[in-house]
C-alpha cells in the first residue's frame, strides 16, 4: 500500500499477521504439552510418595507390636493423603532362625503394579 508521497505505508501485511499467529500457537501448544507432563510426573510421584509411606506404617506397625509375623501372605488396605491404597506383606524366612523378612508392596486399588516395596527384618521377641 502507498500512500502520496510514493512511500509504502507502515505495517504488518496479513500474511505476516498470519505466519506470526502459526508460530504463537506451535509455542502455545508446546508449552501446554510440558505443562501436562509435569502435572502428570508431580501426581505420580505424589502417589508414589504416600505408597512409600503406607509400606513405612506397616513395617513400623510391626516392630511396634512386637509381633513375630507368620510364613504367610497379608493383604489389607490403607488411607494415606486423602487417596486409598492396598497393601500386600509377604513374610518369609531367613537364614537366621531367629530373624524373618517382611516385605511390603503398596498399590492403588484393582492395579497389580506395585507403587512402593520395602523390605524388613523383624527379630524374634
Amino acid at each position: 500500500m502507498r500512500i502520496s508521497g510514493g512511500r509504502a505505508a507502515g505495517g504488518f501485511t496479513l500474511v505476516e499477521i498470519l505466519v506470526a499467529l502459526l508460530v504463537l500457537a506451535i509455542a502455545l501448544t508446546a508449552a501446554a504439552r510440558t505443562l501436562s507432563a509435569a502435572i502428570d510426573t508431580t501426581a505420580a510421584l505424589r502417589d508414589r510418595t504416600l505408597a512409600r509411606w503406607v509400606a513405612e506404617d506397616r513395617l513400623a506397625e510391626i516392630e511396634l507390636r512386637k509381633e513375630w509375623p507368620a510364613l504367610d501372605v497379608k493383604e489389607g488396605d490403607a488411607d494415606m493423603g486423602g487417596r486409598a491404597f492396598h497393601w500386600r506383606q509377604e513374610t518369609g524366612a531367613t537364614p537366621v532362625a531367629r530373624m524373618r523378612r517382611v516385605e511390603v508392596g503398596v498399590s492403588l486399588p484393582g492395579e497389580d503394579a506395585p507403587l512402593a516395596r520395602l523390605t524388613g527384618f523383624v527379630e524374634r521377641p
